[in-house]
């Protein structure tokens, strides 16, 4: 069958204009509060160096393999990520692994919009000069003052969910590629301030030490499981994110090597945002294993102590909430693309109706720290389980048959083709190896990842 000429009968859809439009949207996804918030605390509780190196290699090996593939997907079929399984192979039942990408979207989205939400409102919060007036002691009262609040946290929930609707609803063009290619460099230039803030403290080369000098000693079992998981939920794969943008992405792009830049940059920000947060750490004598309070109640702590704080916290959670955006944006898209192209909706209708859906599922994440604390379904609250539904299930499995799909059922010459530009490109050799590892290496390394998620296998 001549899939591209199959698929020329579909109508014309926008995609992304210009190669840094496509680097800037497919980053601004990959890019987000993990960058700011888990990968620092994961670092701070896996042995700093160690894990950080670990990383690296399960990025190259798990995180970029997947992204090519849901790359090679999207622009394949010039579809969403349900009917992009459905126009590449009919009749079959892989199209449930743009089910399972839609759902991991609205699940992430569920809890992911009220995380966002405190960053939108530390953002005032800081410039206000709340942490002014109490000791670095207390910004954890501040904190669980804030979330077990009814309010205050849904009100920041519903202004994220407005934005990055009105941005969706602009369009791939004028929505996510331009609002994309403004913010992060925003975001990158914020980050380069708040790193040179930080490493002129007294004491931060503690914490640049312990960045990047490994002690191999720390690595675990466990710590690999860690840099495993992080490595495949970081690049915002197995979600339909990659495989909606890789729709957009034009036939003259070269695909490994966007999916390489977006991997090496992703990383990038992670090491600067880790090179902002720890040697302040250290400086100011905290502890870097804070963990999830790191970024809420750590941070604002640290920073009211150094000179100047009060505008390097506003500028931190400035960055943080540009990041959390992207993230977004690319979020819900998914089911956007889908409710356009499969339901024929227009796009205000499909963004209105998906943001709806998000925001009022998600009040049961938002309120799992206030009144539904207390009520628990599966033992987790509403925000943990939404959590790990889409963290240690959804992700995982769509990944797997994301990888199986490519490597098994489109197969080598399918994804040479593509991935060569139809022949243009000379990377045969590489595609070669890929093939090998999206067969074989990323598939075994996820499941891996799916049965430590379900508590199965454990170290």
């Amino acid at each position: 069958m001549n899939i591209k000429t199959e698929l020329s009968t579909y109508t014309k859809r926008e995609s992304f204009t210009t190669s840094l439009g496509v680097l800037a949207a497919t980053l601004g996804s990959a890019v987000g509060l993990g960058n700011i918030w888990k990968f620092p605390f994961m670092t701070g509780q896996n042995g700093g160096a160690a894990f950080v190196l670990l990383y690296l290699v399960c990025v190259l090996f798990i995180g970029l393999p997947v992204m090519i593939s849901e790359f090679i997907i999207g622009r394949r079929a010039k579809a969403n990520c349900v009917s992009a399984f459905k126009k590449l192979e009919p009749n079959k039942p892989w199209y449930l692994t743009g089910v399972i990408g839609v759902l991991s979207a609205f699940l992430i989205m569920f809890f992911y919009t009220d995380v966002a939400g405190w960053v939108y409102s530390y953002i005032f919060k800081s410039a206000s000069g709340v942490f002014n007036t109490i000791k670095p002691t207390e910004t954890a009262n501040v904190f669980s003052s804030f979330i077990s609040g009814v309010w205050g946290p849904l009100f920041w929930q519903w202004v994220v969910l407005v934005v990055v609707s009105i941005i969706i609803i602009a369009g791939v063009t004028n929505g996510i590629e331009r609002m994309t290619k403004t913010l992060l460099p925003i975001l990158f230039v914020l980050l380069v301030i708040c790193d040179i803030r930080a490493l002129t403290l007294p004491g931060a080369v503690k914490g640049v030490v312990y960045l990047f000098k490994p002690d191999l000693s720390k690595i675990t079992g466990a710590v690999v499981l860690s840099a495993l998981g992080l490595a495949f939920f970081k690049l915002s794969v197995g979600m339909g994110c990659m495989t909606t943008y890789g729709s957009y992405i034009g036939d003259a792009e070269n695909l490994p090597r966007n999916a390489l830049r977006v991997a090496l940059s992703d990383t990038l920000v992670s090491i600067l945002a880790g090179l902002a947060i720890f040697p302040t750490v250290f400086a100011f004598g905290f502890k870097p294993e804070a963990g999830a309070s790191l970024l809420f109640i750590t941070i604002p702590a640290v920073f009211k102590a150094m000179p100047f704080g009060q505008i390097f916290m506003v500028l931190f959670f400035i960055l943080s909430a540009i990041a959390a955006t992207g993230a977004m944006i690319s979020l819900l898209e998914v089911p956007v693309a889908y409710f356009t192209e499969q339901w024929k909706w227009s796009r205000t209708s499909a963004t209105v109706v998906s943001a709806v859906i998000m925001g009022g599922v998600g009040v049961l994440a938002t309120l799992s720290t206030s009144v539904l604390s207390k009520t628990l379904v599966f033992g987790k609250t509403f925000f943990d389980l939404f959590d790990y539904l889409s963290s240690n299930i959804f992700l995982t499995v769509g990944g797997i048959f994301i990888c199986l799909f490519v490597g098994w059922k489109l197969g080598k010459q399918v994804i040479l083709d593509e991935a060569s530009n139809h022949g243009i490109l000379n990377n045969q050799t590489v595609m070669s190896v890929f093939t090998f590892v999206v067969r074989y290496v990323a598939p075994v390394a996820i499941f891996i990842v799916l049965l430590s998620g379900l508590g199965i296998i454990k170290f």
